[in-house]
């Protein structure tokens, strides 16, 4: 996403401009206080616009090459992402995806996963509009056993019906359930699909043979165009989300803030009916959020060797009301895993500190004998576009390097193992080890599905016995 236009006034300007209602109806407040609401509202409001433009793009327009499936049917991809997955940033090309968007306003969700092997890593990770992670199914947390498991939202009332194996709640009307099914290698494919076949949703209604509540009114969903809904659409944006996110307590006196000047619910913040200094104010304030988030996006984690190594994606207690931490996640890979499930260390520049340029240097990443990322599952490291964080075309359609290539891979005489990061082939002989980089900024980012947990671990975050060594330029 592009930096915000300034919109050509400073602070000072901004902040003699007095007193003016923002629109009709809304209480007056300072300009110097509207860019403080405005400012912390664009924080806030980040994930939940990131999310809806997965959502419009994947579930409501048809006409969207990214489109997979209309709300609450099961969406299966029998490959991997690639560079023409575009609607979310970093995107994973390790697992072969399923997906279903929930929409839970008429009542629940039940969905089903099959048996899975023994051995295959498989993960359901729940995420409302907030892009909180409130809930997982899957060889980590219940196993690879099939079962059925139910998603209600805020509203519903129930209990937990016979045939269900656990009850998740949505604080919101809406909710992405991502499936991840491993992929051992291309010959693979055909277990990937059998996986993916057994996975069922269903209204409760139909799971328990009942007859159907009335259907929830239809919604007239806003077009997600280019970068508007993060720019001076972003309040009408967050208007028309949060009417699917109701208020909980802990955010009573925010959201309050918020609908003081026309965020929320019902409200009518327009900013082409702003007045020229408002529109400064509320342009200096979005500008001022997003440079926040991506400072505090670059800054998620401790350094090691270059790799920054943190946590930050979980639940509601994971982020403690840090919604600058919730934003900056957002924008560093939207529908990342909690630590436990996943760790997702990510590198922009070198052991000197030196930024990774495709275009200037080839790379080498060498893991020490007996020194490779300690899972119970799988790891990876993937590449991608330093500037719009998505993977890159390359001769061989490569797109990352993980632990199920190893057998094919070359080892130095020393045990150790080294990936080739650069643009251009090593040559034939070297090309199993080979990580194609772009012509320009690289931004790696290396996946640990299911750490471990004893050392050597890459756990706590930033803390751990484990460290992903540097990346140096090669000789």
């Amino acid at each position: 996403m592009p930096a915000l236009a300034a919109y050509g006034k400073s602070d000072d300007a901004v902040s003699q401009a007095g007193k003016q209602n923002v629109t009709a109806g809304v209480p007056a407040h300072s300009i110097e206080e509207t860019k403080r609401i405005a400012e912390q509202a664009y924080i806030y409001g980040f994930p939940m616009i990131a999310a809806y433009k997965a959502m419009y793009e994947f579930n409501v327009d048809k006409g969207s090459p990214q489109f997979k499936a209309g709300f609450n049917q099961v969406w299966n991809d029998a490959k991997t992402f690639t560079p023409k997955d575009t609607a979310i940033p970093t995107p994973n090309s390790d697992t072969p995806y399923s997906m279903i968007q929930a929409d839970l306003r008429a009542e629940p969700v039940v969905f089903c996963v099959p048996e899975v092997e023994k051995g295959r890593y498989f993960s359901v990770q729940l995420a409302d509009l907030y892009s909180f992670n409130y809930g997982y199914v899957g060889s980590r947390t219940t196993g690879n056993g099939a079962g059925c498991y139910l998603v209600a939202g805020p509203d519903w009332k129930g209990n937990k019906p016979e045939g269900i194996a656990k009850v998740f709640r949505s604080e919101t009307q809406f909710s992405l359930l991502i499936f991840r099914t491993q992929l051992f290698n291309a010959a693979d494919i055909g277990n990937v699909k059998k996986v993916q076949a057994g996975i069922r949703a269903e209204p409760l209604s139909a799971f328990l043979k009942q007859p159907a509540p009335p259907a929830a009114p239809v919604i007239d969903f806003p077009p997600f165009v280019g970068q508007g809904p993060f720019q001076s659409d972003f309040a009408a944006t967050l208007d028309f989300l949060l009417q699917f996110a109701p208020v909980v307590p802990e955010e009573k006196d925010l959201r309050a803030r918020f609908a003081s000047i026309g965020i929320g619910p019902g409200k009518t913040f327009n900013f082409k009916n702003l007045s020229p200094e408002h529109k400064a104010a509320v342009g200096l304030a979005m500008k001022q959020a997003y440079e926040a988030i991506q400072k505090r996006r670059d800054q998620i984690g401790k350094n090691i060797n270059g790799w920054l190594v943190g946590s930050s994606f979980g639940d509601r207690a994971f982020y403690k009301g840090d919604y600058e931490l919730r934003a900056a996640a957002a924008l560093a890979g939207i529908y990342g895993n909690d630590a436990a499930e996943a760790m997702y260390p990510f590198a922009k520049t070198d052991n000197t500190g030196a930024v990774l340029d495709g275009s200037k240097h080839r790379y080498t990443l060498t893991f020490a004998k007996d020194q490779l990322p300690p899972v119970n599952s799988f790891w990876s490291v993937t590449m991608y576009d330093g500037k719009t964080q998505l993977l890159i075309d390359n001769p061989i359609n490569r797109y990352l390097i993980n632990s199920p290539m190893l057998p094919a891979m070359k080892r130095n005489a020393d045990g150790s193992l080294t990936l080739l990061i650069q643009k251009d082939s090593p040559g034939k002989g070297k090309e199993a080890n080979w990580l194609p980089a772009p012509d320009g900024p690289i931004y790696m980012v290396m996946r640990l599905y299911w750490p471990k947990a004893t050392p050597p671990s890459i756990l706590p975050p930033g803390k751990g016995s484990w460290k992903p060594p540097a990346v140096l330029q090669a000789q």
